[in-house]
């Protein structure tokens, strides 16, 4: 008997400029994207959402898993980062389809208590093309236990070539939640941010530090064929954040030196 084939979601967007050039403005850029445009690298993060009724969200604002997600029995999530190859550039206000398949998901115990892992695997095509596949990695643990030490983030590295400061308040965190239809209340809840899920504040998101070390690569690298990102601390909305870069690495750095988000690109040529 063959196993049972992957749990898969298919959905479709018309990849609207207008979404694309409020990212634009929301990052402190100029909206230059029209219908036709090429759009950057990870902007599809602002497409093919999946909204759910009220009565479909888990306490955290996300959709309950059991669906494409099992569930590990673990409530608190995390992106704990990805990897992309690019083979053709997404063009906005034209349609196009994304195939999500569950690739992995396993329970294990750490130093921390159980974790579940899980990965997606996302393609999107355009035009019966593909144009980039994402791989997502997740992680699932169970509430911080009163009192529990919280785990040491690595230290960044200190020779980077290019730098530049970077501040995420709650307005930049608000605006891009709305954007990718991202309803996890540590973005914009302070108090369960912090009294549930034992943060310092209201959590930047992953993908979005992740969004600028792309742009940051594209920038001193020219169009990118690959990418890959590890978070290894979260930053919060009250920090100020170095966005670091050194050849083909570039990484997070939080106030204290702390490394919050570790990155490699891969240039197209």
């Amino acid at each position: 008997m063959s196993p049972d084939p992957a749990p898969q979601e298919r959905q479709s967007d018309s990849l609207d400029p207008a979404r694309a050039a409020a990212l634009q403005v929301a990052m402190g850029a100029a909206p230059d994207i029209v219908a036709g445009s090429s759009l950057p690298p990870f902007f599809h993060q602002l497409y093919f959402w999946t909204p759910r009724p009220p009565a479909e969200l888990g306490r955290d604002g996300h959709p309950k898993v059991g669906g494409l997600i099992p569930d590990l029995g673990l409530p608190r999530r995390m992106w704990a980062g990805g990897r992309l190859t690019f083979a053709l550039p997404l063009i906005a206000g034209r349609p196009a389809e994304r195939i999500s398949t569950l690739e992995a998901a396993t329970r294990k115990t750490g130093r921390t208590g159980p974790l579940g892992f899980v990965t997606l695997r996302h393609e999107i095509r355009q035009d019966g093309a593909l144009c980039l596949t994402e791989w997502q990695d997740l992680v699932y643990r169970e509430d911080p236990a009163p009192g529990a030490p919280r785990p040491v983030p690595p230290e960044a590295r200190r020779d980077e070539t290019e730098r530049r400061e970077a501040r995420f308040d709650s307005t930049v965190l608000f605006r891009y939640s709305a954007l990718t239809f991202n309803g996890h209340r540590i973005h914009y809840d302070l108090d369960y941010a912090r009294d549930v899920e034992g943060y310092g504040g209201l959590v930047v998101h992953g993908p979005l530090l992740a969004q600028q070390l792309m742009l940051m690569a594209e920038a001193a690298l020219g169009p990118l064929a690959g990418f890959a990102f590890r978070a290894s601390a979260p930053l919060i909305h009250t920090e100020a954040a170095t966005l670091c870069r050194n050849g083909r690495d570039l990484w997070v750095c939080g106030p204290d030196g702390r490394q919050c988000m570790g990155a490699t690109a891969e240039p197209a040529s």
